[in-house]
């Protein structure tokens, strides 16, 4: 059944649009629900979605900032960058020239901008806020356990072969056990030489298995045996080791600052569509 909001008729096509855009998504998450009850929760926020697209479009015609031709123009330019055909860009949209792609370029800068205006001047989360959700979410601040390591790396790929790179890793391994440091034989041999072969520190479950197996069982200031992983052949050298344990507060700050921030936003745009619904003239058609 179509809605009418506001005199804008929205027909069914627009509503069941939206429900297979969401179809995916909805029914990875709400597997334990029967296809029935499914179906008619999708169909109700899909409807919901729509619903709320169109006021705030509406809002941003009637009410919205002047879009000036300058902008539309560099608006167009840009999406038109992103198609190597024009074509594909026309059939995308369902058109045959540029008239509908600017008017639905400039509609968006309008509600862009419009959200913007709703956005602007938020508080921003108070120390308070920010104590009390690291509190409460510390188990998504925990990290396992990190080495800080280099390594001597010779890969084996279409330039190298199995035995030329086992050759030259073996070259750099005798002048380890000869004495010279791994600092000195890291720079002359490695094929990742940025850094000294420094990789900073390595979180457990970042690299691969069989780098993995070998760092987290040497001991600090120790250097590995030669292992071969899916990409070569290594020597490593443990310069410290960290426990497992929770980020603390000053070094996950900026993350949880964005989240709240993001929250704030959420709940001033919700407020403003919830004005939009209060004040809208909606049919069933």
């Amino acid at each position: 059944m179509a809605l009418i909001v506001n005199d804008e008729r929205i027909e069914d096509s627009v509503i069941e649009q939206e429900v297979e855009r969401l179809r995916s998504d909805y029914e990875r998450v709400f597997t334990n629900q029967s296809k029935e009850e499914r179906e008619a929760q999708l169909l109700d926020w899909s409807k919901e979605n729509v619903l709320e697209r169109v006021l705030i479009n509406q809002e941003a015609r009637e009410n919205g900032a002047e879009i000036s031709k300058e902008d539309i123009d560099s608006a167009m330019a840009n999406l038109k960058e992103q198609y190597a055909d024009e074509e594909q860009l026309y059939k995308d949209f369902g058109v045959e020239d540029d008239t509908k792609i600017k008017e639905d370029v400039e509609l968006q800068l309008r509600v862009q901008r419009k959200m913007g205006e709703v956005c602007k001047d938020l508080p921003k989360p108070s120390k308070e806020a920010i104590q009390e959700y690291y509190d409460a979410n510390k188990e998504q601040f925990k990290y396992g356990e990190q080495a800080r390591v280099a390594h001597i790396v010779k890969y084996v790929n279409w330039q190298t072969d199995e035995e030329a790179a086992h050759k030259a890793i073996s070259e750099a391994y005798a002048e380890l056990k000869g004495g010279a440091s791994f600092e000195v034989v890291v720079d002359k041999h490695t094929d990742c030489a940025d850094s000294g072969g420094d990789l900073g520190n390595v979180a457990k479950g970042q690299m691969v298995e069989e780098f993995e197996d070998v760092v987290f069982n040497l001991g600090v200031g120790k250097v590995s045996d030669i292992f071969r992983t899916r990409f070569g052949f290594h020597i490593a050298k443990v310069y410290d080791k960290k426990p497992a344990a929770v980020a603390e507060l000053k070094e996950v700050n900026t993350q949880i600052v964005e989240t709240l921030q993001g929250q704030i936003q959420e709940e001033a745009i919700n407020e403003f569509i919830d004005t939009l619904k209060s004040k809208a003239k909606i049919e069933q058609a």
